[in-house]
């Protein structure tokens, strides 16, 4: 039990030797940080008890909106830096309570006793603080409720933050590019908000999945380097106003908040690790990117992956490479040699996934490389290299770019409402300040500047927006003639990397199968590449580097 005679004489030969003291206040959450209560009551208990103890405080540590379940927190740090090293500047750590001090039991008896061995003690005003074995005891039980309490603190807040999400609410954490939040209503003390969209983020979002998928118009679809190289070459900034990394862009086209998904309780906050499916909630939020591309660019992003589409795709010397799949098990068909009776030698196409794994993984088919060479150049070249048929394609496309233009309406709209707002609030500040109403400090400075960087980060979403609805792409008969002309050329002569170049603009497999040959493209694609010069394609985006030399020898 707790001797009030043992603390009685402790703290007795303190107040005569005159310790030194430091005191330690700590809040767990912003709003109470904000709210400016808590903090002063404590300075004003710790300092009273330690003048009536006749006790000297020569400093004193704050953190704010920090939990105590952990060391993260920069004045504890410090308080515990100083108070073990050589200079000893304070003999006692006075807080409030235990749990100000840590609340875990663990590591709060870890820092007690290295504090002990620099003569520090840690004293509580409310809470029995000896250093007998009673006292010890009775600190450990205190600091296990600690440790309990904060645990069930944290369980009954994540039940709420479940709920609120259910319900479709914000929660609070860092929202990606492109989403904003909106205030909806008040209930009780609290501010009920909801995900939105932003109309100039989004067009960047946009801008970036077109990139990916697209291009810049100057050439095929960029990887993911390339497009940070093109934003930051283009003045375009983070929402903190920092460069675009390859981290942050491989994520963005990732995240399927874009596609209308938003995941709540994800990932653990204390451990970083994913939760299991049934602990997530899906949150309903307005898309910023249709579905169809969405899923083009994870596919993407699959068959760019240095695992999954090697340099030799792109460059080596077979035609349909990366192209010819087996139509069973999706592998791809790659080159098998065999050797005839007189001698001659036969290449053909083999399932790999049956080379590699046997016909207990695929049945397997082959087909001489020479003959599949030949089905799909000529099939190409008399069934969709000819000039009704390109001309037929692209009448279907226009019909599909009318039903969008509606789309495109309703965010120029959205972006125009945002920059006559932006600019009516500015009209007013400069009216304030024209007729002598307010003062222009620096506070009206910044919020002057913030506005109108919002005001011209929405004019610059606007004329990108306004450019796409307005270009009429126009796409002549003669154009289509060069195109299909210049196709059937290149697709059967010159170097295998050069031939390959030209059907991966236009194809995205080819599935063989034991009686059919089915060739799969995108009609967008075939658009763009109407539109460009066929003299000139670019070749395919390359995964990795080739001929890495393992002995290091062209890599100093």
């Amino acid at each position: 039990m707790f001797d009030e005679n043992t603390a009685g004489q402790q703290i007795e030969r303190w107040a005569n030797e005159s310790p030194r003291v430091c005191i330690y206040m700590r809040v767990s959450t912003g709003r109470q940080a904000e709210s400016d209560l808590s903090i002063p009551d404590q300075r004003r208990q710790l300092n009273a008890y330690a003048v009536a103890h006749g006790w000297t405080v020569v400093s004193e540590f704050v953190d704010s909106g920090l939990s105590a379940t952990d060391d993260r927190r920069p004045a504890f740090r410090d308080m515990i830096e100083q108070a073990t090293n050589s200079e000893h500047p304070f003999d006692i750590i006075l807080v409030h309570s235990f749990s100000r001090f840590y609340r875990d039991n663990l590591h709060s008896e870890i820092y007690i006793r290295e504090l002990r061995k620099a003569d520090v003690r840690v004293i509580s005003i409310t809470q029995p603080s000896t250093d007998d074995p009673a006292g010890n005891l009775i600190r450990n039980v205190i600091s296990l409720f600690d440790a309990h309490q904060s645990l069930e603190n944290g369980k009954h807040v994540l039940r709420s933050m479940k709920e609120n999400a259910r319900q479709g609410f914000y929660n609070g954490s860092p929202l990606p590019l492109g989403y904003t939040t909106e205030f909806v209503e008040r209930r009780g003390n609290k501010d009920k908000k909801k995900i939105v969209v932003d109309p100039v983020e989004a067009e960047l979002v946009r801008v970036i999945f077109d990139l990916y998928t697209k291009g810049d118009g100057k050439s095929g679809s960029l990887g993911v380097k390339e497009i940070v190289s093109h934003l930051n070459r283009g003045g375009f900034r983070t929402r903190r106003g920092n460069l675009f990394g390859v981290s942050s862009i491989h994520n963005l086209l990732q995240n399927t908040i874009y596609i209308g998904e938003y995941t709540f309780n994800k990932i653990c906050s204390k451990t970083k690790k994913p939760k299991d499916a049934s602990e997530h909630i899906c949150i309903e939020v307005e898309p910023i990117i249709s579905r169809s591309q969405f899923d083009d660019v994870q596919s993407l992003l699959k068959k760019r992956s240095p695992r999954v589409t090697p340099p030799r795709e792109t460059t080596g010397p077979i035609l349909l490479t990366g192209l010819a799949k087996c139509a069973s098990c999706g592998g791809g068909m790659t080159l098998r040699t065999g050797t005839a009776r007189n001698g001659t030698v036969h290449r053909y196409y083999t399932c790999s996934t049956c080379a590699r794994s046997g016909k207990i993984a695929c049945k397997g088919r082959s087909i001489r490389m020479d003959k599949l060479d030949e089905l799909v150049v000529e099939h190409l070249s008399e069934r969709l290299f000819t000039e009704q048929r390109v001309a037929e394609i692209l009448s279907q496309l226009a019909q599909r770019r009318s039903a969008r233009s509606a789309e495109v309406d309703r965010r120029t709209a959205s972006l125009k409402n945002q920059l006559d707002a932006a600019d009516e609030k500015l009209r007013r500040l400069y009216a304030m300040v024209e007729n002598g109403i307010a003062d222009l400090d620096d506070i009206l400075r910044d919020r002057i500047k913030a506005l109108q960087n919002e005001r011209d980060l929405a004019k610059e979403a606007l004329a990108r927006v306004q450019a796409t609805a307005c270009s009429e792409i126009v796409i002549t008969q003669d154009m289509i003639k060069r195109f299909a002309d210049a196709m059937r050329m290149h697709i059967r002569s010159g170097e295998i990397p050069f031939r390959k170049a030209y059907l991966k603009a236009v194809i995205d497999r080819i599935d063989v199968d034991t009686n059919v040959i089915r060739i799969t493209g995108s009609k967008d694609t075939l658009e763009r590449v109407v539109q460009s010069d066929p003299e000139n394609l670019p070749a395919a985006v390359r995964s990795s580097v080739p001929k890495w030399r393992a002995r290091k020898d062209s890599n100093l």
